[in-house]
């Protein structure tokens, strides 16, 4: 690929030289660290429920490979069909978040998941790539034509969501989706007057959150009280930090994955941190840091609102993602069940997250007069 000319005019030789090609560098290294570390953390988490050593191994090459196609595949679409995208994948992932209600599997007492031969899926983890980017269309409309009530449907669309994430619940991934609308509101240029009473909005849902659901509760409590609660988790994952030192404790010889039942998951930077040390932890904030830096950089010279509110929805979900994960681990917010984008073990989140990194480049990608808008 590295020799393609400049005056290729084939699809992937205008790809090519068009794409960020720093960001996709990036993706494709904490994809190898995802194969790293789901080699070094499955196997134990396989055998200790009953299961064959290489189970998620073989799960895990695949899904990964399909997220690799998927994010080169997706960039190579015009902001156009990106839009189409996003669209009809918002309204089929919704349909299938609200069949979860129904007939989706119940796992640790919240219906997310749909049972399918050999997997399951989240269906609302596609909703966050593909949410950002309809949003940010239905905002940018509403300015191009007049009387198209495009921030009405907007609210409207996550209206539908609160009720159907709150209904699982997922509070977590609520509060993500959450964070990319107000992003998006605050870039498009929202009254500062509503900036406020939306912040006052996010506080009084917490509060609520808090209230009403025990899982929160009891996780907000035991954040804030050390002393009191079941900690188990969180101890290990620390200790695991403080064995792996500097250079980590060396590939295979980490023992958190051994007392940890989502060592390969929620736990997975712990995993890294024992086994290979405090640098190649802070490599990888360093990556999840440049996309994201990167991401918002490449927008300083774009002039399609489109493009700046779809991107900043985008990058500001693959952050936090990263962030709520990282800081689980690590106890620096209470604890939530959130993957680490490409590296933690499952098939919905890598797959949806290759979905909003192939948006992303698509909608960054350098274009010329006559390029499909």
């Amino acid at each position: 690929m590295a020799t393609l000319s400049r005056a290729d005019q084939s699809v992937l030789g205008r790809w090519w030289w068009t794409v960020d090609r720093w960001t996709l560098f990036c993706l494709i290294t904490l994809i190898g660290f995802g194969y790293v570390l789901v080699l070094a953390a499955s196997p134990a988490v396989a055998e200790r429920i009953h299961q064959s050593r290489d189970v998620f191994i073989a799960k895990q090459v695949v899904f990964l490979a399909l997220a690799s196609i998927t994010i080169v595949a997706v960039s190579l679409l015009s902001p156009r069909n990106i839009r189409r995208l996003a669209l009809a994948g918002c309204i089929l992932a919704m349909a299938l978040t609200a069949l979860t209600l129904v007939h989706g599997v119940e796992i640790k007492g919240a219906r997310r998941w749909i049972a399918l031969p050999g997997m399951s899926i989240q269906p609302s983890e596609f909703l966050k790539p593909c949410f950002a980017v309809m949003t940010a269309w239905l905002l940018t409309e509403s300015r191009r034509t007049p009387g198209f009530p495009g921030k009405i449907l907007a609210f409207a669309v996550f209206g539908a969501i609160v009720m159907l994430l709150k209904s699982q619940p997922d509070i977590g991934m609520l509060s993500v989706i959450t964070a990319v609308f107000f992003a998006q509101l605050y870039v498009e240029g929202m009254n500062m007057a509503f900036v406020g009473a939306g912040v006052v909005a996010m506080m009084v849902a917490a509060v609520s959150a808090f209230t009403f659901f025990p899982h929160v509760r009891s996780r907000v409590e035991r954040f804030l009280h050390p002393e009191q609660g079941d900690h188990y988790q969180v101890d290990t994952a620390l200790q695991a930090f403080g064995n792996g030192g500097l250079l980590g404790r060396g590939p295979g010889e980490g023992r958190v994955k051994d007392l940890l039942p989502d060592a390969h998951a929620d736990f997975v930077f712990a995993v890294a941190g024992e086994e290979f040390g405090l640098l190649v932890c802070l490599v990888i904030l360093g990556i999840f840091a440049f996309v994201v830096l990167r991401g918002l950089l490449r927008l300083v010279q774009e002039a399609d609102e489109f493009v700046i509110l779809a991107a900043c929805g985008l990058v500001t979900g693959f952050g936090l993602q990263a962030f709520v994960n990282m800081a689980s681990a690590l106890h620096l917010i209470p604890t939530k069940g959130m993957t680490l984008p490409f590296i933690s073990y499952g098939g919905s989140s890598a797959i949806s997250v290759a979905l909003g990194m192939g948006m992303l480049l698509a909608l960054t990608r350098r274009r010329t007069h006559g390029d499909p808008a």
